[in-house]
């Protein structure tokens, strides 16, 4: 009850906030908090360890950045042509599963298999913001009229089938997509299920864990194997992505090729949510041309703080910046490993030409 009414105060001591900006940023919050304000200043707080100034401060950079970068009307800015869509689609694996138990959007990412080498990095952080701003201005706004109750968040399954320390060097546009989400996005996904994680994933994640904050570990799940079962108590069978149903096979690659039907892959541009997402944006395209004449198409050029522009460095950065520092070694052991490899091969090559 205390909790309660602590939180409650600090909600209103941040509307006072919101009351007193300029028209921009206040028309731009409504379109961030699609009709749930507190829930979203709560957000906010939670971000910000329920400290006022900061979680203000937070909220106010990022709604300058909504409309520095126009980020309200960028489900009316689709990225043409078509082709272009579809090849960003198919190097930046994630898809729209359904929905878990309790009403969450469920998302899968391709981490191992997306190798965001197709498009410049305009494109990719202008279609993930679309899936974000998708997500929250269609789907979740869609399941909290279907449930009667606010549906804010989601879940995540990252399969790293395919990761290999080479996957690390597209650590720099992973980085700039997922500061995009820690800084404007913050507390919209529940949990992180990693599935299908290699040795290297294990060794980096040993690493990397003891460094994060406490809130963010307790988001992180690694599962065993392809995360079938325990995926299986917070969602349906039919809401599983394809790669936790069939589980890493030798020798796959999980890529669009892998699934048959691509309508039945989450990840390929042929699947419903993506060509809904796309009727969706291009409607909305047509529709602002028709109200306000001539507007542009292709990828918009949107800034991304970096570490040192930001005034309270993100997780992600700090989480890569600790992945970077320990790469050398990651590659030194599997360069060791690789050795003993080649060294075991030499000597059973010797002994069989010994013995004939």
């Amino acid at each position: 009850m205390v909790a309660n009414l602590r939180q409650s105060a600090l909600v209103k001591e941040m509307q006072q906030v919101i009351d007193n900006l300029d028209d921009p940023l206040k028309r731009s919050f409504q379109n961030m908090h699609g009709g749930y304000p507190e829930a979203t200043l709560e957000r906010f707080l939670r971000a910000r360890d329920d400290n006022v100034l900061k979680a203000s401060k937070m909220l106010i950079d990022s709604l300058n950045w909504r409309v520095k970068n126009d980020i309200d009307n960028v489900l009316a800015r689709p990225i043409k042509p078509k082709e272009i869509w579809d090849i960003i689609r198919e190097s930046q694996l994630i898809g729209f599963c359904g929905y878990c138990k309790k009403g969450r959007p469920v998302f899968a990412i391709g981490v191992g298999q997306s190798s965001y080498d197709k498009a410049g990095v305009d494109k990719y952080v202008h279609s993930h913001i679309q899936i974000n701003e998708y997500r929250d201005r269609v789907l979740l706004p869609e399941i909290s009229e279907k449930k009667g109750h606010y549906v804010g968040s989601c879940l995540k399954i990252l399969d790293m089938t395919g990761l290999k320390l080479s996957a690390f060097s597209r650590l720099k546009i992973s980085t700039v997509i997922a500061t995009v989400d820690d800084l404007n996005y913050p507390e919209k996904t529940d949990t992180y299920f990693i599935v299908n994680a290699p040795l290297i994933f294990s060794t980096c994640w040993k690493a990397v864990k003891p460094m994060l904050q406490e809130r963010t570990k307790q988001k992180v799940q690694v599962l065993k194997g392809n995360g079938r079962e325990e995926l299986l108590q917070v969602m349906d069978y039919d809401t599983l992505p394809m790669f936790s149903k069939i589980g890493s096979r030798e020798g796959s690659s999980h890529s669009l090729a892998d699934y048959g039907d691509p309508t039945s892959n989450v990840f390929s541009p042929e699947h419903k949510f993506h060509a809904e997402l796309y009727h969706h944006i291009s409607k909305n395209y047509s529709l602002s041309r028709q109200a306000n004449g001539i507007i542009s198409e292709g990828s918009m050029h949107i800034h991304v703080p970096s570490m040192e522009e930001q005034d309270e460095p993100s997780e992600t950065c700090e989480v890569v910046h600790v992945i970077e520092s320990i790469l050398p070694t990651l590659q030194s052991a599997q360069n060791g490993q690789d050795q003993q490899k080649r060294d075991k091969l030499t000597t059973k090559m010797a002994g069989i030409q010994v013995s004939t």
